[in-house]
């Protein structure tokens, strides 16, 4: 069922060495290749467009999904998934998309992602992505994740950018109600002449919301990134948003933190740091044996974990 390419894929995006306990939904190719579902998640494929409807059934702990996408054909493919976290639930959703392109054609994958964590709901959410093949086709990744937070739920999301990936367009948009959570990490990496753009907004709704969105890049050779994150605040909240930025070679980085208050009880504060690596961290790495450019790898990543 997975061949060598496919397996590759998936220990690079969703840490898979096999078949996945628990529910799943493989996506090969724009079809699917593997379903699971359990006694309290369901996985029903959408009768009007592409894409799987993910029901989590009220107060489930323990369990997880994983929806992984991986391409090793030239295809240009779409999916609108929708994810219902059952009220008082606590699950790992992992999702992310591998891209294999040996042809001179693009491979890419648009997936729309919405969420709704229903009251006092629990998520932790994975999206990695990763490119390889020596085709000279782009490697196209354009994902877009809509997330509503109702009264005291909690979302974590992890969104790394591993490598291989030629253009990236991340669209996020999170909403949060009463005393909602939320804990962004993003990891991403650029090199030769790849361009990535990320826009995360949070919107704080309801009063005891906090926010967290925290990322972290390098850019290496000629690539270029932008990261444009806003945070509103409607309430009496709490939010923060850090951006950190190692440029190598060529590169280009745009940081364009934003933070906007609606309300006089909304706290609400931004970073951005954009550098090279420090020298010293080079030489004291050197001096306990490593070459420069080992030196380099250790710090960088280090910098992305």
């Amino acid at each position: 069922m997975l061949d060598t390419i496919d397996k590759r894929l998936l220990r690079e995006i969703a840490d898979l060495h096999a078949m996945p306990q628990g529910a799943y939904n493989i996506r090969k190719n724009g079809e699917k290749l593997s379903r699971n579902t359990t006694a309290n998640i369901d996985i029903i494929t959408k009768d009007d467009k592409p894409g799987i409807d993910v029901i989590v059934k009220p107060g489930t702990t323990n369990e997880s999904v994983h929806i992984p996408v991986i391409l090793s054909e030239s295809i240009d493919d779409l999916v609108y998934n929708t994810f219902e976290i059952g009220e008082g639930s606590d699950v790992v959703i992992v999702a992310g998309c591998g891209i294999h392109n040996a042809s001179s054609e693009r491979a890419g994958h648009d997936g729309i992602h919405e969420f709704f964590l229903r009251r006092g709901a629990k998520m932790k959410y994975v999206e990695k992505h990763y490119g390889e093949g020596d085709g000279t086709g782009k490697r196209i990744l354009n994902p877009t994740t809509i997330i509503e937070v109702e009264e005291g739920g909690t979302a974590e999301l992890e969104m790394v950018q591993i490598r291989g990936v030629d253009t990236t367009k991340r669209d996020t948009l999170i909403k949060l109600h009463k005393n909602a959570r939320l804990i962004v990490s993003e990891r991403l990496l650029t090199y030769l002449d790849q361009e990535a753009v990320s826009i995360v907004t949070v919107e704080l709704l309801g009063d005891g919301s906090t926010a967290q969105v925290i990322s972290r890049s390098v850019a290496q050779n000629d690539s270029k990134q932008v990261f444009h994150l806003n945070m509103r605040g409607y309430c009496e909240c709490r939010g923060h948003i850090q951006c950190d930025s190692i440029i190598m070679h060529n590169a280009q980085v745009s940081s364009i933190p934003e933070i906007t208050a609606f309300a006089e009880g909304a706290e609400l504060v931004h970073e951005a740091a954009i550098g090279r690596i420090a020298s010293e961290q080079l030489t004291k790495l050197m001096c306990l044996g490593l070459t420069e450019q080992e030196a380099e790898e250790t710090i960088l990543q280090g910098f992305l974990e």
